[in-house]
């Protein structure tokens, strides 16, 4: 992957919380746009970053170039950051859908993705949350500047979009709001539809996805582990999902707004695509009164599948290349397809012939796929109107003093799981210590031993003796360390405990000249000195 200086100076006026997550970064030239970049194009993602020799000889430099600089000068610096955990994207909220649709990357090129990422100078660990209405990426950071610049850069090779373009719409969040953003996408608070639950399905394939490939490290695990916890709670516990609480709920109810309420359920209803989305669309019109749907798929099987679980509705297979007559025929029309290209452009669209007065003179089309399946051009006929996932926003309206209540409550159950992930977080900070304690004190014992049987002389004692003694002195360091060692355990339960656990284990490096701290960030850049010279 073509590499960027390792120790290049850092952003300046990047948001950390969430409040500023929303305001315009400084604009700034892209240093990751190039001609030989990867991109993604409407026929399927591609990365071509890191492919020739030039570029892998450019990483591995740019790597040993890091090392270099932090051993000669940059271990302070580095040593004022604490690894971070980050998450850059974009979503619904900041995003709109052309951007969102360049940005996407397919579940199969999950592992992929992470696996380039982690290729990054100041990358650990890294997870990729990539949905309809999101593309967000969850990163473990050597630098919190540093590592962001990188993958900021890598978005832009990937998608093609420079970065000062996609500054405009990225937040950034950092450590505990990192890790509440997660919460809250997983709880559904960050969904459209408030409480949805298809995201924590998707929360969930992320750890599939990453443990399948052994792309996921430890803190992203967790973390991704937690978040799937928090989103149970916040469903079991608050009553957050009655209602419309996916995107094909909220699409199914934005459609029956829109028509004449004396004719919404008799109105032609078209589902094109059958997969995990246009059956929940099928199901949420067959909840809301709808005896007849027409479902035009690539294959019956789906279909016949739907068809048996949905005995009292009357489902219409039609194949693929009857979409259009299908169409023809229908007041509304559902498009949820994973095509690249869109399915109904203007001139497809122009020829249909118009639509019954009794539900309002106009076709209706829905298209809750990105990329999107019904061509923007379309949206220009008088007698046609799109609705694409942006336009759910009418539904989120509804109720929304009770929503907001439910939110709330949410809230609590979020700060609790939180604490407890920084709780489980921050306690891992004192077992390098407490490894490294325990092995200068063994060395001490072991070398003071061997002084003490060599003054015996070699067959002065028998083997029971030496183990009587060695035994002794084993207990002494035992009981020596016990102390120490407690005050190095917390279970991070207690806000205080932990500071005071975290100052002893500060105090101890001091003490016995442990530089655990700099001996492990040494150890991970030589890592991925080693990872880029392999």
């Amino acid at each position: 992957m073509a590499a960027t200086t390792g120790l290049a100076p850092s952003f300046v006026g990047m948001p950390k919380t969430k409040a500023a997550a929303g305001r315009r970064l400084p604009a700034r030239r892209s240093e990751g746009a190039s001609s030989s970049v990867g991109f993604r194009t409407r026929k399927g993602f591609r990365c071509e970053i890191g492919t020739d020799l030039q570029e892998k000889a450019q990483a591995r430099a740019s790597s040993v170039s890091a090392l270099e600089q932090f051993k000669a000068a940059g271990k302070d610096r580095y040593m004022k950051e604490r690894s971070s955990i980050a998450v850059i994207g974009l979503s619904v909220h900041t995003t709109p859908v052309e951007m969102r649709e360049k940005l996407a990357i397919p579940e199969a090129q999950w592992s992929r993705a992470i696996g380039e990422l982690c290729n990054l100078n100041h990358i650990e660990e890294a997870a990729v949350l990539s949905t309809c209405n999101r593309m967000e990426i969850y990163v473990v950071a050597l630098s919190w500047h540093r590592g962001i610049r990188e993958v900021m850069e890598w978005m832009a090779k990937t998608s093609g979009i420079p970065v000062s373009e996609l500054r405009e719409h990225l937040f950034m969040l950092r450590d505990s709001d990192a890790t509440r953003h997660l919460f809250e996408v997983s709880a559904g608070l960050d969904s459209l539809v408030l409480g949805e639950g298809q995201i924590l399905a998707q929360v969930k394939q992320v750890v599939r996805v990453g443990q399948d490939s052994g792309g996921l490290g430890k803190n992203i695990d967790r973390l991704f582990k937690d978040a799937i916890t928090a989103g149970k709670r916040v469903r079991s516990e608050t009553n957050i999902s009655s209602g419309a609480v996916s995107v094909s709920s909220a699409a199914v109810e934005l459609a029956l707004m829109k028509l004449p309420k004396s004719d919404s359920l008799s109105a032609r209803m078209l589902v094109i695509g059958a997969g995990k989305m246009g059956k929940l669309v099928i199901k949420h019109l067959s909840s809301k009164g709808c005896k007849r749907i027409v479902v035009v798929n690539r294959s019956t099987e789906r279909v016949d599948a739907i068809r048996e679980e949905l005995k009292d509705v009357e489902i219409i297979y039609k194949p693929l290349d009857e979409m259009i007559s299908s169409a023809a025929e229908a007041d509304v029309v559902f498009t949820s397809t994973a095509s690249d290209a869109p399915l109904f452009l203007k001139e497809h669209v122009e020829a249909l012939p118009p639509v019954s007065e009794a539900v309002g003179g106009v076709r209706f089309f829905v298209d809750i796929s990105v990329p999107r399946n019904v061509g923007s051009c379309v949206s220009e006929l008088e007698l046609a109107r799109v609705f694409n996932v942006d336009n759910l926003k009418e539904v989120v309206e509804a109720n929304k003093e009770d929503r907001l209540r439910k939110a709330r409550e949410a809230q609590t159950i979020i700060t609790q799981e939180l604490k407890r992930f920084e709780a489980w977080r921050d306690s891992l900070e004192t077992v390098p210590t407490i490894k490294k304690l325990r092995s200068y004190a063994d060395r001490i014992k072991n070398a003071e031993l061997e002084k003490c049987f060599q003054k015996f002389g070699e067959d002065a004692l028998t083997k029971k003796m030496k183990r009587a003694i060695e035994d002794a002195c084993g207990g002494i360091v035992n009981k020596l360390l016990r102390g120490p060692l407690e005050n190095l355990r917390c279970d991070g339960s207690d806000s205080r405990t932990l500071d005071e656990t975290l100052e002893n284990m500060h105090a101890l490096n001091r003490m016995y000249n442990l530089d655990t701290e700099k001996d492990i960030l040494e150890q991970k850049i030589k890592a991925k000195v080693e990872k880029a010279q392999n």
